[in-house]
């Protein structure tokens, strides 16, 4: 039986997992490093708070994440990811500074208002429920905690302002949307939102 294209995209990209999983994950921490950095620093973390990363892949923005924050949460379904994002990050979180579990959007396994910040690049194109997705992180934030969320632009799922109209649909507020080129010439435009869980 032949293997087809989107298949190896899934197990390289979509799903990680086996040797294209490892490999996918090389080529994410590469290619999305400097949106991850972007991002965090988009964020404006401080010391006091604890993040949500959503699907950290090989850690590189939730080690940077966990640098600045008080703790830093990866939720990641793929085990080969949350290998490389746990020797990525093998120092914040012998400190506490970083923890990684099974999860995704839509299923976080956490709290009510347990966080502060929820940070997702280059994932959102690949939750199964967008919808469902949204309503998690809402109910995971605080009340006036933040999202900010990146995706490359030609891969979003739907057009940006439609993107952003649905974050505003499941309560979102103070809704910004840009694009952001990352540094290269071959990287694509990043569609980027910020939003806030309502006080």
């Amino acid at each position: 039986m032949s293997t087809t294209i989107e298949e190896i995209r899934d197990r390289a990209f979509g799903h990680p997992r086996g040797l294209l999983g490892r490999l996918g994950g090389m080529v994410m921490a590469y290619g999305n490093g400097a949106t991850e950095r972007h991002v965090v620093d988009v964020a404006r973390l401080t010391a006091a708070e604890t993040v949500l990363v959503v699907g950290p892949g090989p850690g590189v923005g939730l080690q940077l994440a966990g640098q600045r924050a008080r703790v830093a949460i990866g939720v990641d379904p793929s085990p080969e990811m949350r290998a490389l994002a746990e020797a990525r990050c093998a120092a914040e979180v012998s400190a506490g500074r970083v923890r990684l579990a099974a999860g995704s959007a839509g299923r976080t396994g956490l709290d009510p208002a347990a966080v502060d910040v929820v940070l997702s690049v280059n994932n959102v194109e690949l939750w199964p429920d967008r919808a469902d997705g949204f309503a998690e992180l809402l109910r995971v934030l605080r009340p006036g905690g933040r999202l900010v969320l990146s995706a490359h632009e030609k891969w979003l799922p739907v057009p940006r302002h439609a993107l952003a109209a649905e974050l505003t649909e499941a309560g979102f507020t103070d809704l910004q949307t840009w694009v952001w080129q990352p540094p290269g010439l071959t990287a694509p435009l990043a569609a980027q939102f910020r939003a806030r869980r309502p006080e």
